[in-house]
């Protein structure tokens, strides 16, 4: 199995791609330490993952605190004894708009999260990575930070993660010499939580059927069907373990081939 005996942090655990981020470390051989800011979502998917609660631990976790931050990264020390990778999914995702209309004190919690928050969480795990001698960092980004979406305006969101992307580039060149990679994964049109909620309030307010607005996505696509959160999890779990091991800085898209670059 891909990350057989290594131990996974992922934050953001909830019921959409961090969820499934988490099942399929689990499935391919990782203990797997889940953060995320909702002890309910936390428990959850730490019980259907895995009923024995063998191979998960799970912490409240707010990726804008420090001290949290430090807490979910010491867990995994103190249970498996280590941290080979860190998944960071969490992310603030619900703001809309562009520029015309942007209120910037909402953008700024836009970039704590999706960016500060994410470089807190690479850095509270960096000394448990160094310790075993390297690992990977795999981001999530998205797609629309190279090619804004028709359908929606997520200026801000866009943004933090290309801001992301930019930090990936850093980030590969300072801990490369310690042997940690760090890659990002780029979702497109993902079929999971968000988007299912998005085919269903256009369907609502076009008086359309759902599958009519899920084919229209789906013909944007080179291959015939929208990628999945599982999609993206297999992607995520390739980057953590030793199969990706000369890859570093890279930006990988899963999108069914929407945007090819």
């Amino acid at each position: 199995m891909l990350l057989e005996g290594r131990t996974v942090v992922v934050s953001g655990v909830g019921a959409g791609l961090g969820h499934q981020v988490a099942a399929a470390c689990v499935r391919d051989g990782a203990n797997v330490v889940l953060g995320a800011r909702t002890e309910t979502n936390l428990a959850k998917s730490a019980a259907e993952i895995d009923p024995s609660g063998a191979r998960t631990a799970h912490l409240v976790t707010d990726i804008t605190d420090d001290d949290q931050c430090a807490a979910l990264a010491a867990l995994a020390e103190s249970r498996f004894g280590g941290i080979d990778a860190a998944v960071h999914v969490a992310a603030l995702d619900s703001y809309m708009g562009g520029l015309e209309d942007a209120d910037f004190g909402a953008w700024r919690d836009v970039l704590d999260v999706n960016l500060l928050g994410t470089l807190r969480m690479t850095r509270a795990c960096l000394p448990a990575l160094k310790r075993r001698g390297g690992g990977a960092v795999v981001l999530i980004g998205t797609q629309s930070s190279v090619a804004a979406p028709s359908q929606v305006r997520q200026a801000a969101y866009a943004a933090s993660k290309g801001g992301l992307v930019s930090a990936m580039y850093s980030l590969a060149r300072e801990l490369g010499p310690h042997r940690v990679r760090v890659n990002t994964v780029q979702p497109g049109w993902m079929w999971g939580p968000p988007v299912q909620a998005y085919v269903r309030w256009t369907a609502d307010a076009e008086g359309v059927p759902e599958e009519e607005v899920r084919e229209r996505l789906a013909s944007r696509m080179a291959l015939p069907e929208l990628a999945t959160d599982g999609d993206v999890a297999d992607a995520v779990t390739f980057l953590a373990s030793e199969r990706a091991r000369s890859i570093t800085g890279q930006c990988l898209l899963v999108n069914a081939g929407e945007l090819m670059r």
